[in-house]
């Protein structure tokens, strides 16, 4: 007991030292020369591991945009005004998973349990992105009276057209689809900036609500001991919570499942996101329910669902197949031996050190293994997904719709790619953020450039979609357009959805 409380205390030391180090690191200038040396690390380490990397670029424009990036470093920079220079240059490769970590200031174990004691300070209000202007959505708290529909205008006396232009440049979607933009930027807004300007603990807001402007200051207030309570309350487990993956911080469920109509012919699911968390127990116990009640129709909805897990996509479409299918491709790689440079102990503690030195040979003998060459002398790793998957004895028999937008992603786009080209759903909305063709991520080498330390994970794995090609190098379109505004999003409209219904009833009557 001696020997672990020991061992407890050295990983607190060593925790906040690490911390103190991280923080006095990013912002401390370094030299032109040291920054342009993390450039050519950087550009040397795609090269070497991204298995596509002039997919969406040729390797001539690439050149060039690293080349003018060392040519515009010319001042010292601290690693985070450093991050806002080569992260422009890593999103005009259009992969949408590959970014540079924006290096945001870290905290002690002291001041995330201070910071769990307060409310969000910008984190309580939704949001929504249109034409480059960022409006308040909900305001579930009614924080300072700001109503739903209000426009950010300012804040702390910054234009917010300023950060949206700033921001933007640091995004990408799977090649050249714009609809992607608006979704992650309403979510990643605040990311960007309280990594950049801190965890503050009160803002100045200019608003613009129905013509009239005015300034608001918001606060982080502490919880009170109902809020603490209701915290508590959110974490405790249960059957429901674990089979529809309930998410505390949202206060909200992953997977859903309902009836669109009273006779329970139309089956309804909800995904905001593929985290394979009790899944298999979800889909199985939803497609038994279908089944029991004969539903001839089926709706899944994936819009603002950013990917996730092979492994339950791969699930799902077996509850939707009506024969055989290979869900995607062998995924190719630059090396067989690319599974090994994952960079295993990162972020790894003292205990966790001992721990994962002692799974080391036996994850180092599999990972040597899964990664083999090809006829053609590419390299592909072998993973079950790319195999044959039968159908399940509850797959859904009726007809499917797939309601899609700009912030289905990743594994979203993966899966709708592969139902619009097996003609196994019909997908209404609009193109998705993620390629029809496929994307680049699954695992991950974690490089951190020498000088900033700054860290660029790197997908070694190019995953496409068992399908027919369309080298659109956009994102999936649907069968049906149907778009989205801000003005309908506010009245809790939903035209997608909506056109779904009216043409299941227009089935019925035979029309």
């Amino acid at each position: 007991m001696k020997k672990l409380s020991l061992l407890a205390l050295l990983t607190i030391i060593f925790s906040c030292n690490s911390v103190q180090k991280y923080n006095r690191q990013r912002e401390t200038k370094l030299p032109p020369e040291k920054l342009k040396q993390d450039v050519d690390y950087a550009y040397k380490k795609l090269k070497e591991l991204h298995p596509n990397l002039f997919w969406y670029v040729s390797e001539k424009d690439l050149n060039k945009k690293f080349d003018s990036l060392k040519l515009s470093i010319t001042d010292s920079l601290s690693p985070v005004d450093f991050y806002f220079k080569i992260q422009p240059a890593v999103a005009d490769i259009r992969e949408g998973h590959l970014a540079v970590r924006i290096p945001g200031k870290r905290y002690s174990g002291k001041e995330i349990r201070t910071m769990k004691n307060k409310k969000g300070l910008f984190g309580r209000l939704d949001y929504y992105v249109e034409n480059q202007k960022l409006y308040v959505l909900t305001n579930k708290d009614s924080i300072e009276n700001i109503l739903p529909g209000t426009e950010i205008l300012a804040i702390n006396d910054v234009p917010v057209e300023k950060f949206m232009k700033k921001y933007r440049k640091l995004m990408t979607s799977d090649g050249y689809n714009s609809t992607f933009y608006p979704y992650y930027l309403k979510d990643s807004f605040f990311n960007y900036y309280s990594a950049e300007n801190g965890f503050l603990d009160s803002a100045k807001i200019e608003t613009k609500y129905e013509d009239v402007i005015k300034t608001v200051n918001l606060t982080r207030e502490s919880k009170s001991e109902a809020d603490k309570e209701k915290d508590k309350a959110q974490k405790k487990g249960n059957t429901e919570k674990r089979t529809n993956d309930y998410v505390a911080a949202t206060d909200s469920y992953n997977r859903s499942f309902k009836y669109l109509d009273q006779d329970s012919t139309i089956a309804y699911i909800k995904v905001k996101s593929f985290s394979k968390s009790y899944s298999e127990r979800f889909y199985r116990e939803t497609f038994q329910k279908i089944k029991d009640k004969k539903a001839t129709h089926l709706v899944i909805d994936v819009r603002e669902n950013y990917g996730g897990s092979l492994s339950e996509i791969n699930n799902l479409y077996s509850y939707l197949a009506k024969e055989p299918f290979k869900l995607v491709n062998k995924p190719e790689m630059t090396s067989k031996y690319s599974p090994l440079k994952t960079n295993y102990f990162r972020k790894t503690s003292p205990i966790g050190y001992l721990v994962k030195g002692i799974m080391a040979p036996f994850i180092f003998t599999r990972q040597l293994f899964v990664g083999k060459k090809g006829k053609d002398g590419k390299a592909y790793y072998s993973m079950k997904h790319s195999k044959e998957t039968k159908p399940k004895e509850t797959a859904f028999q009726g007809k499917v719709y797939v309601l899609i937008n700009g912030g289905s992603f990743s594994a979203s786009s993966i899966i709708t790619s592969k139902l619009k080209n097996d003609k196994r759903a019909i997908l209404v909305g609009e193109e998705t953020g993620g390629a029809n063709d496929g994307t680049v991520a699954g695992f991950y080498s974690y490089q951190s450039l020498p000088n900033s330390k700054l860290q660029l994970p790197i997908g070694v794995l190019f995953i496409q979609p068992n399908i027919d090609f369309t080298n659109t190098k956009k994102g999936v379109t649907p069968n049906v357009e149907i778009l989205n505004s801000f003005e309908s999003t506010l009245n809790k409209e939903d035209p997608q959805l909506e056109w779904v219904k009216a043409e299941i009833e227009k089935e019925k009557a035979g029309i």
